[in-house]
């Protein structure tokens, strides 16, 4: 019986007062009928209280029936009152089992015979035995009763548990950082266990919770770690250990233990969930060594989302949530932290020349490398296929040398695959963590820069975030600006402006304009192409930002379409070499003019010399695909380029815009000065047209002027406006200049000799 309460009867149990009459009249001389549990404890009695002598009797009783299993009973002593004792077994019993419950009746002592005389056993049985038997039915009904109830909210409360840890199943993304916990707290509470704990060695996992009630030994899983994990590991399945023998320096203590095996996709061992009673709970059985085993699925279904399972890292998903509820628990000046981003060297060159299995061995070796090496409280990660990010609570010096202490790791990795001879190296870089940025790609953002930078200075070496790091602070920049730029584009939040271009030295001539882009950023505010174009370069989004200002520049010039062609205005635009790796970009252009309605001559293309250079081939199939529908090309940041005079004779150019460096510098720099009029002269001799950006003051006005260049920009001149106000002013602009025609140093003819050379133009650029 499962249910008992000291007093007259136990909490909902109904009473047994009508065998209590029945035995009475059958025996007038009793004096109580009490009925006990196996344990000895009181189910219900027909007394106001029941002695401690009565309870020592029960106890011993039921040590005797053990030993007698034929026995029914037997008659004792309470004072100087005999009391009948019968046990109560169960129909299938074993031979040895213990009664499920003990009747006593107390009988009044009859002072008028001796003790020889009174009543026996067998005496008082034989009246009793009919009720004593209705007695045992009715207590075996009301215990299967209770057992099927406590069965059933036994397997509510199993239903409960699983639910309570079971996550969104073999396709969630990605698993609560809390679940590993989750799931030790509820099997402690659920299982009722004195403590449990979490063991996977090779993840570097150890996860122990104590109840809150009775909890044990928090040493207790150390203390039995080796065995338990040999034994999971022997025998892939659950295992229940109800006399587990612990020694320590002054005594042995015995445990009940449920061990459960945390197994990998191949079924081979990787922990254990270890479960433990003390010796005066119940014992483990095998529904408890079920729900163990599902616990230890659940537990290797958490592992295995959040966990790499090439390098036991975690995974980005799970290292990104496990980042704000590191930073959170420790934070403030007295708790610093410090970001790792580590990139291997190389690593399509390992995989190209030794193979993509040989590649993983190096991946794993590094991942064996930061989780041996990782301190207490720091988080891993692999971010993506040759990228690893580490959390580590350390000031920026100590995460400098933790990373440094990488570094000649990883060179080790590669001497221990293969022959030894094959070359392994990472680039790692370091910065501080302010504890609000809670997110990944800020936290990082730093870092990463500062890894990027440390491949740009040589690969294999450890760069530190310094704020006074020119280069370094361009790219963290960068990072921070790429999510804005990225949304600039997507909602179209760019303007394009204008700068006027003049003719030098008295030179008649037509309109000129640069076009300059400018960007919107998310509050409204105007920002120039010094603030992003550099992130645009780097995340490779020039080639959207090409296309918007060719569409954009086309779009605007349309409706002016029939003034431009008996005008000699000509419009450059503006690409990037990024532009020149789509195969399809010399088409789109060609189609976007073609289908425009402009004169391609009012058109005019530009690239810069070092673009142009890096790109040849591609470079110069669309230079003729545009020369040959009649649009004018132009060579920007002339002069910073390698090897640029050998391309000028076959390249279809007809302008050279020279450098702004050169021009700035003209007044104070002898040698420059004599760079910029050794380009004008060049330029003169084979009939192009040259443009000095930069043109900031009179005096270097004045000098250019001297020095042959043809015409002159910057703000000495004009400083850039809208450019639809540029637009609405062209029919009078027109009127005032007149039909001029092309007019410059260029001659009657462009380098091609097909058509007249155009002059400087008003340029759609997407800097300047």
């Amino acid at each position: 019986m499962t249910k008992i309460a000291h007093g007259r009867t136990s909490a909902g149990s109904p009473s047994l007062e009508p065998y209590a009459q029945l035995l009475r009249g059958l025996l007038p001389r009793m004096d109580g009928l009490s009925v006990f549990n196996e344990r000895g404890e009181l189910h219900w009695s027909s007394e106001m209280a029941v002695g401690p002598e009565l309870m020592r009797l029960v106890a011993e009783g039921l040590d005797n029936a053990q030993s007698r299993p034929l026995a029914q009973g037997e008659r004792r002593l309470a004072g100087t009152d005999p009391t009948f004792l019968f046990w109560l077994r169960r129909d299938d019993r074993a031979a040895d089992a213990k009664p499920f419950a003990v009747v006593a009746i107390a009988l009044r002592h009859n002072h008028g015979k001796a003790e020889s005389e009174q009543r026996s056993f067998e005496c008082v049985q034989s009246l009793v035995k009919p009720a004593i038997e209705c007695l045992r039915r009715e207590l075996l009904a009301r215990d299967e009763i209770l057992n099927l109830h406590g069965s059933l909210l036994e397997q509510d409360g199993d239903l409960e548990m699983l639910l309570s840890i079971s996550g969104g199943g073999p396709d969630h993304e990605a698993e609560n950082a809390g679940d590993l916990k989750a799931v030790v707290v509820n099997a402690t509470e659920h299982l009722k266990v004195g403590m449990a704990a979490l063991i996977i060695p090779e993840k570097g996992i150890t996860l122990m919770h104590a109840a809150f009630k009775a909890p044990l030994d928090p040493a207790l899983p150390a203390k039995a770690r080796r065995h338990l994990l040999s034994m999971v590991q022997a025998r892939r399945k659950a295992a229940v250990v109800n006399h587990m023998v612990l020694q320590s320096s002054t005594a042995s203590t015995v445990y009940r233990v449920l061990a459960c095996p945390i197994l990998r996709a191949d079924g081979s061992c990787m922990g254990v969930l270890a479960l433990f009673r003390a010796e005066s709970a119940p014992e483990f059985t095998r529904h408890h060594a079920r729900l163990g085993e599902l616990l230890g699925r659940r537990i290797a279904s958490i592992v295995a989302h959040s966990y790499d399972a090439l390098t036991g890292v975690l995974t980005r998903p799970a290292f990104e949530q496990r980042l704000p509820m590191a930073l959170q628990q420790h934070s403030g000046a007295e708790h610093p932290w410090s970001a790792l981003y580590i990139d291997i060297n190389r690593m399509h060159v390992i995989n190209d020349n030794y193979g993509m299995h040989v590649g993983d061995r190096v991946i794993s070796g590094l991942g064996e490398l930061i989780r041996g090496r990782l301190p207490p409280g720091a988080l891993a990660g692999r971010i993506s296929g040759d990228r690893f990010a580490v959390l580590l609570p350390s000031e920026l010096a100590e995460a400098a040398r933790f990373g440094e202490a990488l570094r000649a790791g990883a060179e080790q990795v590669g001497a221990a695959i293969g022959d030894g001879k094959m070359q392994v190296s990472v680039s790692i870089g370091v910065s501080a963590l302010a504890p609000q940025s809670l997110e990944f790609v800020h936290a990082f953002a730093a870092a990463e820069t500062a890894c990027k930078a440390a491949n740009d200075r040589g690969r294999n070496r450890v760069e530190v975030y310094q704020e006074a790091d020119e280069s370094i602070v361009r790219r963290f920049a960068d990072i921070n600006l790429i999510g804005d730029l990225r949304a600039a584009i997507a909602d179209d939040r760019f303007e394009l402006n204008a700068q006027r271009i003049v003719p030098l030295g008295g030179r008649a001539g037509p309109l000129h304009f640069e076009i300059l882009l400018r960007m919107v950023d998310a509050s409204g505010e105007i920002v120039g192409p010094d603030h992003f174009l550099s992130a645009a370069q780097r995340y490779q989004l020039m080639p959207s930002i090409d296309r918007w200002v060719i569409g954009r520049a086309i779009e605007m010039l349309k409706p002016h379409a029939a003034l431009l062609r008996t005008s000699s205005t000509v419009f450059t635009i503006n690409f990037s070499g990024q532009s020149l790796q789509e195969a399809d970009f010399t088409d789109y252009v060609a189609q976007m003019v073609e289908s425009s309605g402009l004169d391609p001559a009012a058109l005019c293309f530009e690239l810069t010399e070092s673009a142009a250079i890096g790109n040849l081939t591609r470079a110069e199939a669309l230079m003729r695909r545009l020369r040959d529908l009649g649009c004018n090309i132009a060579l920007d940041d002339f002069g910073t380029g390698l090897s640029s005079l050998a391309y000028l004779r076959t390249l279809p150019i007809g302008m050279l815009k020279i450098d702004g460096s050169f021009v700035r510098d003209v007044l104070k720099d002898p040698r420059t000065e004599s760079m910029v009029q050794a380009i004008a002269q060049l330029a003169r001799a084979m009939s192009l047209t040259t443009v000095a950006e930069y043109v900031e003051t009179e005096e270097i006005r004045t000098r250019i002027t001297a020095l042959g260049v043809d015409y002159g920009q910057g703000f000495a001149i004009g400083r850039p406006v809208p450019l639809a106000e540029v637009v609405a002013e062209l029919p009078r602009h027109a009127a005032a200049a007149g039909p001029t025609g092309p007019t410059g140093p260029t001659g009657p003819t462009g380098p091609t000799g097909s058509r007249p050379q155009q002059p400087p133009a008003l340029q759609l650029a997407s800097g300047g």
